[in-house]
C-alpha cells in the first residue's frame, strides 16, 4: 500500500510515483552551511527563483536555525524574519507550495495566514503542545520529524538501545497524536531526522534501513543535504563542497523509499532523482 496522495496549493503529489524536492530557504544568520546568505528579501526572492527554475517542488523557509548548538531564537525574531520572506515569496510565486520550517504552533498559524501551504517540524510536534490541534484547524500538512532533545542538546542525546526501532515507534506515536487532533491522513508527512540526535554511523544505519519505515505507510521525508556525516566520509569540512555526496545519500534514500528530499542543492538532485527514479521506481 503507498500513501495517499497530497493536494498541496493545487499541486497532486502521487506518492511512489517520482521522488520530490524540498528546497531549503534558510533565512537566517547562524545555518550550518549558507548562513547569512539569504536573509534579506530580495536575496531570499533570488534564490528562490532559482529553485524554481532548477525544478523544486517546495520552497521549505525557515527563521531558526537548527544546526547542531543552536540556541532558540525568541517568538518574535523568527516571526520578524519570516514574514517579509513569506509575503514576497507569495506575491511573486503564487503557485509554487511553501513550507515554513517551525517548531511553534503561534508561527505555523501567521505563516500559513501569509501563504504558506505546510508545516515542517523538526520536533514532531512534541515542543508545542498547540501544534497539532493548530494545524488540524488549519487544514495544511505536517511533516513530524524525530529528534531528541533540543538543537542545542541534541548531538548529547545519541544513545539508543535499538535506534531504529525507537524511531519508528516515535514516528508511529506521532502519527497517532495526529490522527487524533482530526489531520487528515493524507496530510501526516514522516522524517526520520537525518543528523537530528543521531551519529554518523547511525545516519548511515537510517539510510540502510529506510524501507523499514515504509509499513507506516505515510510518505517519508529524508534530508541528508551537506550533513556533517557526509563531510566526514569524505573528509570534507565544506558544506558546499558535498554536493556529490550529498547525491549518494540521496540516491540511496530513493532506494529505499523516500519520497521526498530537503535538499540545498536542487540542480543536481533533480538529476539524481530523474536516474534514480528511472531505476528504482515502476
Amino acid at each position: 500500500m503507498t500513501a495517499p496522495d497530497s493536494w498541496i496549493r493545487g499541486h497532486c503529489f502521487e506518492w511512489g510515483k517520482r521522488t520530490y524536492l524540498m528546497g531549503v530557504l534558510n533565512i537566517t544568520p547562524d545555518s550550518f552551511s549558507d548562513g547569512g546568505e539569504f536573509n534579506t528579501t530580495a536575496a531570499a526572492l533570488l534564490r528562490a527563483q532559482q529553485m524554481v527554475a532548477d525544478g523544486v517542488d517546495i520552497i521549505d523557509v525557515g527563521g531558526q536555525s537548527t544546526r547542531p548548538g543552536a540556541e532558540e531564537i525568541p517568538l518574535e525574531v523568527e516571526l520578524n524574519r519570516l514574514l517579509p520572506v513569506l509575503q514576497v515569496l507569495r506575491q511573486e510565486l503564487p503557485s509554487v507550495p511553501i513550507s515554513v520550517d517551525t517548531t511553534r504552533a503561534a508561527v505555523a498559524k501567521i505563516a500559513v495566514q501569509e501563504g504558506a501551504d505546510l508545516v515542517n517540524d523538526i520536533s514532531g510536534a512534541t515542543f508545542d503542545p498547540d501544534m497539532l490541534p493548530t494545524v488540524s484547524q488549519l487544514g495544511v500538512p505536517i511533516v513530524l520529524m524525530h529528534m531528541r532533545g533540543t538543537p542545542k542538546t541534541m548531538q548529547q542525546m545519541t544513545d539508543y538501545q535499538d535506534l531504529i526501532g525507537e524511531l519508528y515507534d516515535f514516528l508511529k506515536s506521532q502519527i497517532a497524536a495526529a490522527t487524533k487532533a482530526e489531520i487528515d491522513c493524507s496530510r501526516i508527512i514522516i522524517d526520520p531526522g537525518i543528523g537530528f540526535a543521531k551519529t554518523s554511523e547511525q545516519n548511515l544505519e537510517i539510510l540502510r534501513r529506510l524501507s523499514e519505515f515504509r509499513s507506516l505507510k505515510y510518505p517519508i521525508l529524508v534530508g541528508p543535504s551537506r550533513k556533517g556525516f557526509v563531510g566526514r566520509i569524505l573528509n570534507q569540512p565544506d558544506p558546499k563542497a558535498r554536493i556529490w555526496g550529498t547525491a549518494a545519500a540521496c540516491c540511496a534514500a530513493i532506494t529505499g523509499g523516500a519520497d521526498l528530499l530537503r535538499v540545498h542543492d536542487v540542480k543536481e538532485m533533480r538529476d539524481v532523482c530523474r536516474v534514480a527514479d528511472a531505476i528504482f521506481r515502476n
